[in-house]
Protein backbone atom coordinates (compact mmCIF):
# COMPACT_ATOMS: atom_id res chain seq x y z
CA UNK A 1 0.00 0.00 0.00
CA UNK A 2 1.20 3.51 -0.72
CA UNK A 3 1.97 6.07 1.69
CA UNK A 4 1.41 9.49 1.79
CA UNK A 5 3.64 12.00 3.21
CA UNK A 6 3.26 15.47 4.43
CA UNK A 7 5.90 17.46 6.22
CA UNK A 8 5.82 21.32 7.75
CA UNK A 9 8.93 23.37 8.09
CA UNK A 10 9.39 25.59 11.00
CA UNK A 11 12.04 27.41 10.16
CA UNK A 12 9.97 30.65 10.33
CA UNK A 13 8.77 29.90 14.02
CA UNK A 14 12.22 29.05 14.82
CA UNK A 15 13.46 32.46 13.88
CA UNK A 16 10.30 34.32 15.60
CA UNK A 17 11.25 32.46 18.62
CA UNK A 18 14.86 33.69 18.14
CA UNK A 19 13.72 37.60 17.51
CA UNK A 20 14.61 37.14 13.46
CA UNK A 21 12.02 39.43 11.66
CA UNK A 22 13.26 38.83 8.05
CA UNK A 23 15.15 36.36 5.92
CA UNK A 24 18.32 38.90 5.91
CA UNK A 25 18.65 38.04 9.24
CA UNK A 26 19.95 34.68 9.18
CA UNK A 27 22.76 35.61 6.43
CA UNK A 28 25.12 36.55 8.89
CA UNK A 29 24.65 32.91 11.26
CA UNK A 30 24.89 30.95 8.29
CA UNK A 31 28.04 32.92 7.24
CA UNK A 32 29.45 32.57 10.62
CA UNK A 33 29.19 28.64 10.01
CA UNK A 34 30.46 28.65 6.54
CA UNK A 35 27.43 28.58 4.31
CA UNK A 36 27.38 31.72 1.78
CA UNK A 37 23.63 31.71 0.01
CA UNK A 38 22.07 34.90 -1.28
CA UNK A 39 19.50 36.22 0.22
CA UNK A 40 17.31 35.67 -1.89
CA UNK A 41 17.96 31.67 -1.47
CA UNK A 42 17.93 32.36 2.35
CA UNK A 43 14.35 33.73 1.08
CA UNK A 44 13.14 31.04 -0.64
CA UNK A 45 14.80 28.76 2.38
CA UNK A 46 12.46 30.60 4.86
CA UNK A 47 9.64 31.15 2.55
CA UNK A 48 8.89 28.00 1.56
CA UNK A 49 9.14 24.63 2.39
CA UNK A 50 11.97 23.18 0.43
CA UNK A 51 11.75 19.58 -1.69
CA UNK A 52 15.70 19.77 -0.90
CA UNK A 53 18.34 21.02 1.23
CA UNK A 54 22.07 20.80 1.51
CA UNK A 55 22.94 18.67 4.86
CA UNK A 56 25.50 21.17 5.87
CA UNK A 57 22.10 23.72 5.63
CA UNK A 58 19.89 21.75 7.16
CA UNK A 59 22.74 21.60 10.08
CA UNK A 60 23.71 24.82 10.47
CA UNK A 61 20.03 25.88 10.71
CA UNK A 62 19.57 23.37 13.72
CA UNK A 63 23.05 24.65 15.41
CA UNK A 64 22.09 28.55 14.63
CA UNK A 65 18.41 27.78 16.28
CA UNK A 66 20.21 25.38 18.98
CA UNK A 67 17.21 22.35 17.86
CA UNK A 68 17.67 19.24 16.48
CA UNK A 69 16.58 18.53 13.02
CA UNK A 70 13.49 16.40 14.27
CA UNK A 71 12.41 19.45 15.53
CA UNK A 72 12.32 21.89 12.49
CA UNK A 73 10.82 19.42 10.01
CA UNK A 74 7.23 18.13 11.59
CA UNK A 75 5.99 15.02 9.26
CA UNK A 76 2.78 12.97 8.93
CA UNK A 77 2.26 10.27 6.68
CA UNK A 78 -0.94 7.93 6.16
CA UNK A 79 -1.91 5.41 4.05
CA UNK A 80 -2.90 6.66 0.91
CA UNK A 81 -6.32 5.85 -0.57
CA UNK A 82 -6.51 4.28 -3.81
CA UNK A 83 -9.73 4.53 -5.91
CA UNK A 84 -10.91 1.80 -8.17
CA UNK A 85 -11.31 2.04 -11.79
CA UNK A 86 -14.39 1.47 -13.66
CA UNK A 87 -14.94 -0.29 -17.06
CA UNK A 88 -18.14 1.32 -18.44
CA UNK A 89 -20.24 -1.31 -19.90
CA UNK A 90 -18.57 -3.76 -18.64
CA UNK A 91 -20.09 -7.31 -18.14
CA UNK A 92 -19.86 -6.32 -14.44
CA UNK A 93 -21.92 -3.40 -15.35
CA UNK A 94 -24.95 -5.92 -16.12
CA UNK A 95 -25.46 -8.28 -13.47
CA UNK A 96 -28.43 -10.62 -15.12
CA UNK A 97 -26.52 -10.26 -18.70
CA UNK A 98 -25.76 -14.42 -19.11
CA UNK A 99 -29.42 -14.90 -17.80
CA UNK A 100 -31.30 -13.12 -21.19
CA UNK A 101 -30.23 -14.21 -24.42
CA UNK A 102 -31.68 -13.66 -27.61
CA UNK A 103 -34.87 -15.61 -29.09
CA UNK A 104 -34.38 -16.51 -32.56
CA UNK A 105 -37.28 -14.86 -33.94
CA UNK A 106 -39.44 -17.02 -36.46
CA UNK A 107 -41.02 -14.75 -39.43
CA UNK A 108 -44.13 -16.25 -40.65
CA UNK A 109 -45.85 -14.93 -43.99
CA UNK A 110 -49.65 -14.35 -44.08
CA UNK A 111 -49.84 -17.00 -47.15
CA UNK A 112 -48.82 -19.70 -44.61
Amino acid sequence: MKREIQYHWRVREFMARAGMKNSRDLVVPLRERGITLSESQIYRIVGQEPERIAFKVLVALCDIFGIEAGDLITYTAADARQSRTKAVNSAADVPLLNAYRPVKARIISDDD
